[in-house]
């Protein structure tokens, strides 16, 4: 007799859930062990439905893939065919956007409402023509892409040569080499930019600040009006 699952039921496989995540993220099993501690050989058996998962290693495989404990409870189609759907979205209008000035380019960030992005989109204006006025290069974890919507770029990196860049160009790069875009040609240049990693550790490499704390500051040191006297 064959067993039997009842209706609305579904048997725990997290041999199979484990194995779709390895094939998904195109980990070996010795990466597997290396994020979880558990050998190559107890990972293969457990892939194989050879041996079943102590609660201790069903934390350790939760904990060192980052995926939540109950998905490992799902069946080998749990990962690999249903797709992760979310309802987020913003929409930002012409110009708008989260401005931070830097001393070399005039960011805006679109989508700024929404927080924990896996991609961060900035709209930046070049303002630094040489590297002596831009200063220290770049860097920040993750990778970019960069694409030119008006202007010339000379793109400097810390291990190629410099590299120019016309209208509709674009580059893709590891952002954790230093980096640095320079406006080249006469008139306005500006590069859309999408980025991995944090916003906060974008604006931070880049010695940022809201223009809105910058626009506020003089108002504070602003003369109050005198008094008129008789």
């Amino acid at each position: 007799m064959t067993e039997q699952t009842p209706p609305g039921r579904s048997i725990a496989k997290p041999g199979a859930v484990l194995k779709a995540l390895r094939r998904q993220h195109g980990w070996t099993l010795a990466e597997v062990s290396g994020r979880t501690g558990l050998t190559t050989s107890t990972l293969s058996k457990v892939e194989n439905d050879k041996m079943s998962l102590s609660y201790d290693k069903l934390v350790r495989i939760s904990e060192g893939l980052k995926v939540d404990i109950s998905k490992l409870f799902g069946g080998g189609d749990t990962i690999e065919s249903q797709p992760q759907v979310g309802g987020r979205r913003s929409i930002t209008r012409r110009g708008g956007g989260r401005a931070i000035e830097t001393k070399s380019y005039g960011h805006l960030y679109p989508a700024s409402d929404l927080l924990k992005k896996r991609i961060i989109p900035i709209v930046a204006e070049l303002r630094a023509r040489t590297l002596e006025e831009f200063g220290e290069l770049v860097r920040h974890p993750g990778e970019e892409y960069a694409y030119v919507l008006d202007g010339e770029v000379e793109f400097h990196t810390s291990l190629y040569t410099p590299v120019r860049l016309k209208k509709g160009d674009s580059i893709y790069f590891d952002s954790g080499m230093g980096h640095a875009y320079l406006a080249a040609g006469e008139g306005p240049c500006r590069v859309l930019s999408i980025c991995s990693g944090l916003e906060a550790q974008l604006i931070a490499a880049t010695g940022g600040r809201p223009v809105e704390a910058r626009a506020s500051a003089p108002e504070s040191r602003q003369k109050k009006p005198r008094r008129r006297i008789g």
